[in-house]
């Protein structure tokens, strides 16, 4: 059975010695190891993935031993994870459907390993595009005068169908702080990257009148703090004084859905850590 596990801790001399050893102690085999460490903050990271195949009684008492023998003495903040458990990832859109089209592709040919339980909106427009890959769809309506229904209703459906993770395909309205208390780090965005030069309604129209050379976006945690949570992916392609508004957002969408995507997977692969509102991305 593969086994992921993430830690972050004070640095210190001898964790990497001290957590090899214990796997291997455990009839553990170590098929990958990355670490890191930020010498400003002096804290260390790592990602760890173990092969227990022949050992898979051990892997259910491998949490206690491990939070006893080094997690408490080294101070760790850690998460084991089962290769075979797939996360539940909701996806959340509105009215633009190239992401979710995109992310469903890629479950659908199984680059995305993941449950996907339903697709939220506040707007019915997309419910055709889960009927075509026969996923529920759930219309919740955002009412400005009752906004506690609305995120009411989304709690109990992401506690209904045990949510490990959300995704904003292009999801135009602010996640309630409840919901982001209730999945810390565990909501992933997607936005242009012209912000905070070009807010607003129309970005593009905005870009293309200033000239920019460069389009970019930008995939992130959800935090309360709008469009500031920890980045994930980001990626950028170059326009001319060629290319037309119409140019502009299609390019813009075509980084979106690969920006989106890539965050996805490397948030369902185990590889983001987050630390002081930023990442360590593994490789």
């Amino acid at each position: 059975m593969k086994t992921t596990i993430l830690i972050h801790c004070p640095d210190q001399a001898g964790i990497i010695s001290k957590v090899t050893g214990f796997i291997y102690k455990n009839g553990g085999n170590i098929i990958y190891i990355d670490q890191h460490v930020d010498k400003e903050a002096g804290v260390f990271f790592m990602r760890l993935e173990s092969d227990f195949e022949k050992n898979i009684p051990v892997v259910q008492s491998l949490k206690q031993r491990f939070e006893e023998e080094l997690a408490l003495p080294y101070q760790m903040e850690w998460s084991l994870h089962l290769g075979s458990t797939k996360p539940k990832m909701a996806l959340y859109v509105s009215k633009y459907n190239h992401c979710l089209y995109d992310l469903l592709s890629r479950f659908h040919s199984g680059e995305l390993a993941v449950e996907i339980p339903f697709i939220m909106s506040n707007h019915p427009d997309l419910a055709y595009i889960a009927q075509q890959f026969d996923i529920p769809y759930h219309h919740i309506p955002h009412l400005k005068e009752d906004k506690q229904a609305s995120e009411k209703a989304q709690l109990e459906l992401l506690e209904k169908y045990k949510i490990d993770f959300i995704v904003l395909a292009r999801y135009m309205q602010i996640i309630t702080p409840k919901i982001i208390d209730r999945f810390p780090n565990k909501i992933i965005n997607i936005h242009h990257s012209f912000l905070p030069a070009f807010a607003g309604a129309k970005p593009y129209h905005a870009a293309f009148q200033r000239g920019v050379k460069i389009i970019g976006a930008t995939s992130h945690y959800v935090t309360e703090e709008l469009d500031a949570g920890p980045i994930i992916e980001q990626d950028v392609t170059r326009v001319t004084h060629a290319h037309s508004i119409k140019d502009f957002i299609s390019k813009g969408r075509d980084l979106e859905k690969i920006v989106l995507s890539r965050a996805v997977k490397l948030h369902v692969d185990r590889k983001t850590m987050v630390y002081n509102n930023k990442t360590v991305i593994f490789s």
